[in-house]
């Protein structure tokens, strides 16, 4: 009997580290798992419209031809782009929190940096991008409602998980810019760990390996 209050008393004593991870690592991966969730209905919801209407549905590859100060067509050539940039800027955000596990405090800074600058470096592509199929083809504009490339929810499509994405990019940014100022602070040195370096690489993972699945499902599938 004694033995079965000593045990229900360590079970719920509380403080304990479920994984062996923090519990703001935990909240973390509980909300990249939402918003995964929230991801692949957009996904799956493109995915159902582009084959009921395979016939009119516009070919991505014909769509995304253009490339800044190139002339002719360039089908897909900047998206492969955008797509390197930001797989590059995850490389840095693994150097960075890799540097902070070490306490290399200017490591980190120059790391953190380049990764802002890659997601900067995605966002004005992904604007760029946008403007050329704002302009639509042969004077007819690519809106919610009207796709001179097909059918309009193609484009309803493009705007919202783009955008959505974009918005998860931007954020993503400003958190970052955040997590700089405060690292060139020593915030995290006085603190002795870097975890919330290691917490915002979580969230930029998730974001890049999003991207991944929204480039295979709406530019080559």
């Amino acid at each position: 009997m004694e033995q079965t209050q000593e045990n229900t008393a360590e079970a719920w004593k509380g403080g304990d580290k479920p994984f062996a991870a923090s519990y703001g690592k935990l909240m973390m991966w509980f909300f990249l798992i939402t918003d995964a969730l929230t991801f692949s209905a957009f996904l799956a919801s493109y995915g159902f419209s582009r084959f009921k209407y395979p016939d009119i549905w516009p070919k991505a590859e014909e769509v995304f031809t253009h490339f800044p100060f190139l002339d002719g067509e360039h089908p897909l050539l900047f998206v492969a782009l955008m797509t390197f940039i930001l797989i590059m800027s995850s490389v840095t955000m693994v150097l960075a929190v890799n540097y902070g596990h070490k306490m290399q405090k200017n490591k980190v800074i120059l790391w953190l940096s380049l990764t802002i600058v890659g997601g900067l470096m995605f966002l004005g592509s992904q604007a760029w991008e946008w403007s050329h199929f704002i302009h639509g083809l042969d004077g007819v504009p690519a809106t919610l409602i009207s796709n001179p490339y097909g059918h309009p929810l193609f484009a309803d499509y493009f705007y919202f998980i783009t955008g959505f994405h974009g918005f998860h990019v931007f954020s993503g940014v400003i958190i970052l810019i955040v997590i700089l100022i405060n690292v060139i602070k020593g915030t995290y040195e006085r603190r002795g760990h870097y975890e919330m370096v290691e917490k915002v690489g979580l969230y930029w993972h998730f974001v890049d390996l999003v991207w991944v699945f929204v480039f295979t499902f709406f530019y080559l599938v």
